[in-house]
């Protein structure tokens, strides 16, 4: 048995990409370098002998394209229907196919379009889902379709490439089978009608189809399909621990901007990678302080990063003074091995760029410097300005000059000045704060004009008399433009930071605005609320029910509402984690933009914003802005969520005391008793003829008593439930006091014949507002819990009396040993039971909770107190509203 050393064990880093491949279906691409090799008839050849072996093979769509041989092979394979999406020829039915679920399904065309309102834009989506689900699939590419070649084949072919696919679908392919003739034969293909139809053919040979274009086509396919073989091979003895040589692999870095020569960089970097297998990472830098681009740079570079994730690179933002140096760091940091930077057409002799800066200063580490184009070199026209922006540029310099001349010369006609230029300054720096770089640059010139001609002799022409006046003015005007050049940029930097801080206090108000919510409800509705206010669009949020079911929890403005199209969406951007919607790659004729809200624990919900029609994406700023208040809204609704589990928690806990206390009850209050009923009957009926009168007396009554003791509890529990359950209907009637008191006091009296009860009672004691019936059961039960704890040996006082306000007061005090301050209010909770003297608690802990139910249901109120008010024994005091005025 071989042994594997800790050197030869599988790179973790294959291993882990193997196992993130369980569950998926595998993707098969037939690759070729043209229409007409034969790549849709290979995949029918392969799939016949696999259905003859009984594999479940099934037709998703293929294109014929009329030619006999390929419709003959699709013949007793089974097809779905094509969906009917307003097209002439039909689409591919990925719902049915899902339903389906084959073992292997064919789907031609990878680079194919999806017909407006798809659940993609794309087939290749469309097929990724359907790997996702579990279902093998083949289908067919040529190599020009691949992304990061179409500018390349657009100069080899001179044919423009409309349908692209990204590289990383290709390379992240379980298997790559090239289907390859040559040239010559294929164009005999051609001239046989196997490729086209005879309209067609014609303009395909005068086209595409030129020797020397299908041989670079061939070459780029051969050498694309040995990079996908040499791929699968180096995962392969990696995954199984075979020693190397291991090479330690390139890593690009690339430098992109807004500028229209950086999608070129990026497609030349990622054919690089694919060269030479490599990793590769695109950076955009900019400057801190410097003010934000014009939106189409904006959108041009987001346009950029976008493009080079879809051709497998990692894309990252950096904020730097120096280029060179974080070009360098970065480099160091990620073990770059080669950078890659373009070099714009017409770079000025007296400017070192930045290309030539990198080259000068990387060491040991490669750059390859793509050249540029003067058509793609081109500076992006700024915007225009406006009329009223443009008299304010032009006004304002011209104002201020003159005002600074009429004040010049009202000055040096009263004290002679020699340092006048001095004033035209001000008027520079007041037209660069004002409005900008062109109007300080206009206020410079009409300022040395104004100067030369009122105030340097020979005045009133533009000539200089003296030397050193020339000197003056060039230094004057250097000075003018420079300040104004510093003023200009100082109003940018404000309007900067005006913007940087008014992102900043939207953040702050929004924390804020969460931490003051309560509960999911007002977080979501403060969410959505923000987010409308603070991007200025409508906005909705929805999270999963408990169920699991994604459903709209909130809305701003509040009549916002998702079709079942919308809710589709959004629960596609739940459950893959990822953008959904509003041109994304799913459902992208939906006007909502969703995006999942994930904290650091688990997925949370999703936040949609309404897109205008003639929206294309998101401004930086605003993405910015979107991503930071979705950060602070997932801690928001992760505290909502973990504040109501706590809630959820502490309720069964509470439940689960309830329920221990019940039991506790029940075992004892409810066994005590029938252990002496039934210890009673069996007496009687085993000795009953043998005993005396007497004993069979006081057995007969023990069985009464806890008999009665027996159906209290029972009453208690009902009155309880009743109490809780709000079916507790309680009379408002006048009620004679005297009269219930005397009745409670008769009835423990009866019970409990050595229980002493003093009565103190007001003379005329008005009627109060009660239920007769209620209010003798509390005063038993405050009369039966004294017993209890104060002793039956203790006399128990109860004193009524009108007070102050219209309230009728009756108090019952027993002499025990009293409850502290702390138990005060715990008393009257259900189950509630403190010990007796003897240290076992009393009683069931139903009666203060039943008293103080039923006292409420009267409009009154129960209060107890103790030693900490008294010096002994525990007081309870009745109040209830007087019915007549005494």
């Amino acid at each position: 048995m071989v042994r594997q050393t800790q050197d030869q064990r599988p790179d973790p880093t294959a291993l882990l990409q193997l196992a993130a491949r369980e569950g998926r279906g595998k993707l098969t691409v037939f690759l070729g370098a043209a229409p007409g090799v034969g790549k849709t008839y290979a995949m029918l050849e392969r799939a016949r002998g696999l259905k003859a072996n009984g594999i479940d093979v099934v037709i998703g769509l293929v294109e014929t394209h009329g030619r006999s041989d390929t419709t003959r092979l699709a013949e007793g394979i089974e097809t779905l229907p094509r969906q009917n999406a307003g097209g002439a020829y039909g689409e591919f039915d990925l719902d049915a196919a899902l339903t389906r679920h084959p073992a292997l399904l064919i789907v031609d065309e990878l680079a194919h379009t999806n017909a407006l309102g798809s659940r993609h834009p794309k087939r290749h989506q469309d097929i990724a889902e359907l790997i996702g689900a579990g279902i093998d699939v083949w289908t067919a590419l040529n190599i020009q379709h691949l992304e990061s070649l179409s500018d390349l084949i657009a100069r080899i072919a001179g044919i423009p490439v409309r349908e692209t696919v990204p590289d990383i679908v290709l390379k992240t392919a379980d298997e790559v089978i090239l289907v390859d003739i040559p040239p010559a034969e294929l164009i005999e293909r051609l001239h046989a009608g196997k490729v086209y139809l005879p309209d067609n053919a014609q303009r395909a040979l005068d086209g595409f189809f030129k020797p020397a274009t299908l041989t670079a086509l061939r070459e780029l396919a051969l050498r694309r399909a040995a990079d996908r073989v040499d791929d699968q091979m180096v995962d392969f003895l990696r995954q199984s621990a075979v020693e190397g040589p291991w090479a330690t692999g390139e890593r690009l870095l690339v430098c992109v901007g807004p500028d229209q020569m950086s999608e070129k960089v990026v497609r030349v970097a990622s054919r690089l990678a694919s060269g030479l297998n490599a990793r590769w990472l695109v950076v955009s830098l900019t400057r801190p302080g410097t003010p934000l681009p014009e939106p189409v740079d904006a959108k041009r570079l987001d346009e950029t990063l976008r493009l080079a994730e879809r051709l497998g690179a990692e894309t990252r933002r950096e904020t730097a003074r120096d280029f060179v140096e974080t070009i360098k760091r970065i480099a160091r940091r990620e073990h770059i091995t080669q950078i890659v930077i373009g070099r714009p057409a017409g770079t000025h002799w007296f400017r070192r760029s930045l290309p030539d800066a990198i080259l000068q200063q990387a060491g040991d580490i490669g750059v390859h410097v793509v050249p540029g184009e003067a058509a793609l070199t081109k500076r992006t026209p700024r915007r225009r300005l406006t009329l009223p922006e443009w008299a304010l540029t032009l006004g304002l310099p011209l104002v201020s000059v003159g005002a600074t001349t009429l004040f010049g010369l009202g000055i040096n006609a009263l004290i002679a000045l020699q340092n006048l230029s001095m004033l035209y300054l001000a008027a520079v720096l007041l037209s660069a704060v004002i409005a900008g770089r062109l109007s300080a640059l206009l206020a410079a010139i009409l300022s040395f004009l104004a100067y030369n001609l009122f105030f340097i002799e020979p005045t009133g022409e533009l000539s200089v008399a003296q030397p050193q006046e020339v000197l003056s003015l060039v230094i004057f005007i250097a000075v003018a433009l420079a300040a104004g050049q510093l003023a200009a940029r100082l109003r940018e930097q404000v309007e900067l930071a005006r913007s940087q801080a008014r992102q900043s206090q939207s953040l702050l108000e929004f924390s804020r605005k969460l931490s003051g919510a309560h509960g999911q409800d007002s977080v979501l509705d403060a969410i959505a609320s923000h987010l409308h206010a603070s991007l200025g669009r409508a906005a909705v949020m929805l999270v999963p029910d408990e169920r699991g079911d994604l459903s709209l929890a909130a809305a701003w403005p509040p009549d916002q509402t998702l079709d079942d199209t919308g809710l589709t969406a959004a629960r596609w951007a739940f459950d893959k984690k990822e953008p959904a919607g509003f041109l994304t790659g799913t459902l992208p004729q939906v006007r909502y933009l969703f995006r999942p809200v994930i904290s650091a624990q688990r997925l949370l919900g999703v936040a949609g914003l309404a897109m205008g029609p003639g929206d294309v994406a998101l401004a930086p700023d605003e993405e910015r802005t979107w991503v930071a208040l979705l950060d602070q809204a997932a801690i928001a609704m992760d505290r909502a969520r973990l504040n109501r589990e706590s809630a959820l928690a502490s309720l069964t806990r509470e439940g689960e005391k309830v329920q221990a206390a019940l039991l506790s009850s029940l075992s004892h209050d409810l066994r005590t008793p029938l252990a002496s009923i039934t210890g009673a009957v069996t007496s009687l009926r085993q000795l009953g003829d043998k005993m005396s009168a007497a004993s069979r007396a006081d057995l007969l009554l023990s069985i009464e008593e806890e008999s009665g003791r027996l159906n209290r509890f029972v009453a208690n529990l009902f009155d309880m439930t009743r109490i809780e359950a709000g079916m507790m209907k309680a009379r408002r009637e006048p009620i004679d006091l005297v009269a219930i008191i005397d009745a409670s006091a008769a009835r423990a009296r009866k019970l409990y014949p050595e229980l002493e009860i003093d009565l103190s009672i007001a003379p005329a004691l008005p009627r109060a507002m009660g239920d007769r019936a209620l209010l003798e059961q509390v005063l038993f039960n405050l009369l039966d819990n004294a017993r209890k704890y104060g002793g039956s040996d203790q006399p128990v006082a109860i004193f009524a009396r009108a007070e102050d306000g219209n309230i009728a007061s009756i108090s019952v005090t027993d002499q025990g040993k009293g409850i502290p301050e702390a138990d005060l209010e715990k008393i009257f909770d259900k189950f509630y039971r403190r010990a007796k003297g003897d240290g076992r608690p009393a009683g069931t802990g139903l009666g203060l909770s039943i008293a103080r139910g039923l006292m409420a249901a009267m409009g009154g109120t129960i209060k107890a107190t103790s030693p900490a008010t008294r010096k002994r024994g525990t007081r309870f005091t009745l109040r209830l509203p007087l019915a007549e005025i005494p």
